[in-house]
């Protein structure tokens, strides 16, 4: 099987219209990576929408937008879940009047013998199966640390002191994956207490969903940024909105729409978790004004065609509804 050199790959990316040359060129294909960089940044979305790039300084400048955006994104996104996790913690920790996890199983989550008096049979069946699921999950995950010498898990295993692991200490190795399936395993009593600890906007969750679906939501881009993937185009985006989540924000807002089609509503999100959790308005808009900033930069670095297809044209917009709201 044959490969190119870089610079090869270089007359390559000539031979398709995009103009690269020079040793400062070279070196940010070589740090990039064709792969990663120029293929990875070639299209929004999805391949079928290429970004009508005529020089590599274009496309260097959509990797370093995108690197921008994750560097700003994660420590308001590590905020967020830890934040989110010690509130549903403590909401647990009081309806189960109990730190057991199986005091936890027994009183807080959804299962056959606790299920709500309308539900069928079936019904009954599924939340004991997801139950059923969550025991299997959490069993792993504390397997899966004290392999890996966690001390906040050997601490409790290996100490005649106790007789399990609390379930504050099974909070801080789960992923905000986990949080997500444990919270939509909780009871509706619970779910509907951590919804009104957040002061989440419920009179369109008639389910209690949202405290789970908005985590789901955010996980997608949380771990697209752990794992140094695209985000600027959100093809991370794994869960299609439900009318609540959309008539939420809209409500709270004061938004004409939302999607999660663009990162903008991702930012939107966020900034409202950020109000909830009673982070200041000057905080917060200096996120805001941050990236305002870089997708500006962003826009004065490419050719108009390309900031017409990253950049929505009612961002501006959107983020003036969001400040307006803060």
């Amino acid at each position: 099987m044959s490969y190119k050199k870089t610079d090869a790959l270089m007359r390559h990316l000539r031979d398709s219209g995009i103009s690269i040359q020079g040793p400062k060129q070279k070196r940010q294909l070589i740090n990039t990576g064709y792969f990663h960089g120029y293929k990875g940044y070639r299209f929004f979305g999805n391949a079928h929408r290429r970004l009508p790039f005529t020089s590599y300084d274009e496309v260097y400048a959509t990797i370093q937008y995108d690197s921008d955006l994750k560097a700003l994104l994660y420590g308001k996104m590590m905020f967020i879940e830890t934040a989110v996790k010690n509130i549903a913690l403590e909401s647990i920790l009081v309806n189960a009047n109990s730190e057991s996890i199986q005091d936890m199983y027994d009183k807080v989550v959804s299962g056959y013998n606790n299920a709500p008096t309308s539900a069928t049979t079936e019904q009954k069946r599924k939340l004991q199966q997801n139950k059923l699921n969550l025991q299997n999950s959490i069993q792993s995950s504390l397997a899966y640390a004290y392999k890996k010498n966690n001390p906040k898990i050997t601490h409790f295993y290996n100490n005649i002191g106790y007789s399990d692991v609390p379930v504050w200490a099974l909070f801080e190795i789960m992923t905000m994956s986990d949080l997500g399936y444990l919270l939509s395993c909780l009871t509706y009593d619970v779910r509907d207490d951590i919804s009104k600890r957040l002061s989440l906007n419920v009179s369109c969750d008639t389910d209690r969903q949202l405290i789970y679906k908005y985590i789901y939501t955010l996980k997608d881009l949380r771990n697209a940024i752990a794992h140094n993937a695209v985000v600027f185009d959100t093809r991370f985006r794994n869960i299609d909105p439900t009318s609540a989540m959309k008539q939420c924000l809209k409500l709270e807002i004061g938004l004409p729409y939302v999607n999660f089609k663009t990162i903008g509503d991702y930012i939107i999100l966020m900034c409202y978790y950020m109000k909830l959790l009673k982070v200041s308005k000057t905080e917060i808009k200096a996120f805001i004004r941050e990236f305002e900033k870089i997708t500006d930069n962003y826009r004065q670095a490419v050719n108009p065609n390309v900031a017409a297809i990253v950049i929505h044209p009612d961002l501006a917009s959107r983020m003036n509804i969001l400040k307006n709201f803060l």
